[in-house]
C-alpha cells in the first residue's frame, strides 16, 4: 500500500494538480461576469453549479436561529469550548501601536490597525466545516476587524448546513451570503449590489476557489494558496505503530492528493506501521480516498538516525509534523520548517485541527520554509510613523540630500534643502 524509500528519494516538488486551459478560462469568465453583472451573475452561477435558487442571497437571522435547533447540545458545548481555546491562543498574538521618542525631539513609531472588512470562504456542498469557520473568523475578530462577510455554497434547497451557520454566529461573522465557488470569491473581491467588496479573502476551498483567489489577488489581499493536506511523522522504536498509522490516515483521508509520510530509523517500526495502515484503512469510511493517497503520495522513509530524520523533515517543510519519539522536547529545537509541530503520543494532529487553540490554517507544499500559520497579524495593517523635530532635520538634512542626489532625484533633495535654507536664513535674521 505504501512505498519504502530512502531520504534522497522523497519528492519535495509541489503537488499541484493544475487546471486545463479551458477551465482556467472559465474561472476568468465567471470573475468577469460577476464584476460586470453583480447579483444577476451570482444568482445565475449559484443555480448552474449548486442547483439552488435562493430567494434571498443573504442568510437571515431567522435561518441562523433555526440552525441552533438542529444541532445537539453536546456538539454546541464542544464547539464553544473549542472557540474559547482558539480565541485565548490568538489573544496572545495581539500587538499594540508603539512610539519611541529620541533626545533631539524625533518620534518614530508604528501604527497598528485592523482591516476594516474581511471575507471568509467556507466550503459547502456535501460536507460542513464549522472548524474552518472558527479558525478563519476568530483571529480576525481578535485583531479588531469589524465586518466579516462569509460566503458559502447553498444546498439545492437554498439552505446552508446548520453547523456552519451556528459556528459563524459563535465566531462573530457579521453577514452570511449564499454563494460559493469562483463566483463567491468574485463577489467578495469586486462587490455586487448586495455584497460590498472586502479588503482580504481567507478560507479554504477546492482548486477552482484557490485559482479564483489567486486571480483576484491585488484587488483584495488573500491568505495563501493552500495545497493538499500533508503530515510527516518522525517516530522511533518507542512509538506505537497503531498510533502512527492512525495519524498518517488522519491526513490521507482528506484527499487523494494528500501526503502522509513516516520518517523513522527503525525498520521494525516501519514494517509494523505498514501492516497497521492496511488494517486501519480497510475500516475507514473514506478508505478509497485514503488508500489512493497512501499509494500515490505516501511513503515510509528509513533513516540512519533521528538526526537525519529531522533533517529530512526540514527539507520537506510539512504542513503538520509529529514527533512520536521518546524525548520529543530534545528534538523540537532542531525543527526549522513546519506549519505546526505536535509533540508526543498524546498530541495527535486532529487535536490541533479542532480544539487545541493554534490555527489549523497552515502552509502546505513546502511553503512552511517561508509562510506561517494564519494569525492575528494577517488581519492587521501597519503604518510607519515619523515625526522629526527642527533640530533633528537640521542635523541629518545634509546626509539626506547627499543620498537623494546620489540617486538622481533632485526634487527629493530640494524638499530638504528648501527647509535647511529657510531655517538658516531665519537664524541669521535673529
Amino acid at each position: 500500500m505504501i512505498r519504502v524509500v530512502k531520504p534522497e528519494e522523497l519528492d519535495t516538488r509541489r503537488r499541484e494538480s493544475g487546471l486545463p486551459a479551458d477551465q482556467e478560462r472559465k474561472i476568468r469568465e465567471i470573475l468577469s461576469a460577476v464584476r460586470a453583472e453583480g447579483d444577476a451573475a451570482l444568482r445565475r452561477y449559484t443555480e448552474m453549479f449548486d442547483g439552488a435558487s435562493p430567494r434571498d442571497l443573504r442568510v437571515t437571522e431567522e435561518e441562523i436561529d433555526a440552525a441552533y435547533e438542529q444541532v445537539s447540545a453536546e456538539w454546541l458545548e464542544a464547539l464553544r469550548e473549542a472557540a474559547r481555546r482558539i480565541r485565548r491562543y490568538h489573544e496572545r498574538q495581539k500587538r499594540q501601536s508603539w512610539m519611541e521618542p529620541e533626545a533631539d525631539g524625533t518620534i518614530l513609531g508604528q501604527l497598528i490597525r485592523p482591516l476594516e472588512r474581511v471575507g471568509v470562504y467556507v466550503p459547502g456542498g456535501r460536507a460542513a466545516y464549522p472548524s474552518s469557520v472558527l479558525m478563519n473568523v476568530i483571529p480576525a475578530r481578535v485583531a479588531g476587524v469589524e465586518e466579516i462577510a462569509m460566503v458559502t455554497p447553498p444546498l439545492p434547497d437554498g439552505s446552508i448546513h446548520p453547523p456552519t451557520l451556528v459556528a459563524a454566529r459563535e465566531a462573530g461573522v457579521t453577514e452570511i451570503w449564499k454563494a460559493g465557488g469562483a463566483q463567491g470569491i468574485a463577489a467578495l473581491a469586486y462587490g455586487t449590489e448586495s455584497i460590498r467588496r472586502v479588503d482580504k479573502i481567507v478560507g479554504p476551498g477546492n482548486i477552482y476557489v484557490a485559482y479564483a483567489k489567486r486571480m483576484v489577488y491585488g484587488t483584495a489581499d488573500i491568505d495563501m494558496i493552500a495545497g493538499p493536506s500533508e503530515i510527516v511523522v518522525i517516530a522511533d522504536e518507542t512509538a506505537d505503530p497503531a498510533y502512527v498509522a492512525a495519524d498518517l490516515l488522519s491526513q490521507a483521508e482528506h484527499d487523494p492528493m494528500a501526503s502522509a509520510v513516516l520518517i523513522t530509523p527503525s525498520s521494525a517500526l516501519a514494517e509494523q506501521v505498514s501492516l497497521e495502515l492496511v488494517k486501519q484503512c480497510e475500516a475507514l469510511e473514506r478508505r478509497e480516498i485514503a488508500g489512493q493517497s497512501l499509494r500515490e503520495h505516501g511513503a515510509i522513509c528509513l533513516t540512519e538516525d533521528l538526526a537525519e530524520a529531522v533533517e529530512t523533515a526540514n527539507r520537506l517543510a510539512p504542513e503538520h509534523l509529529e514527533l512520536l519519539v521518546a524525548d520529543p522536547w530534545r528534538w523540537v529545537g532542531r525543527v526549522k520548517n513546519a506549519g505546526a509541530v505536535f509533540l508526543g503520543e498524546y498530541s495527535p494532529e486532529p487535536v490541533g485541527d479542532y480544539f487545541a487553540g493554534p490555527n489549523h490554517v497552515l502552509p502546505t507544499n513546502g511553503t512552511a520554509r517561508f509562510f506561517s500559520p494564519l494569525s492575528v497579524d494577517d488581519f492587521l495593517k501597519k503604518t510607519s510613523l515619523i515625526a522629526y523635530s527642527r533640530e533633528a532635520l537640521l542635523r541629518v538634512g545634509p546626509r539626506v540630500i547627499t543620498l537623494a542626489e546620489g540617486e538622481g532625484l533632485g526634487a527629493h533633495a530640494e524638499s530638504i534643502r528648501v527647509r535647511l535654507e529657510r531655517e538658516k536664513g531665519e537664524k541669521r535674521d535673529e
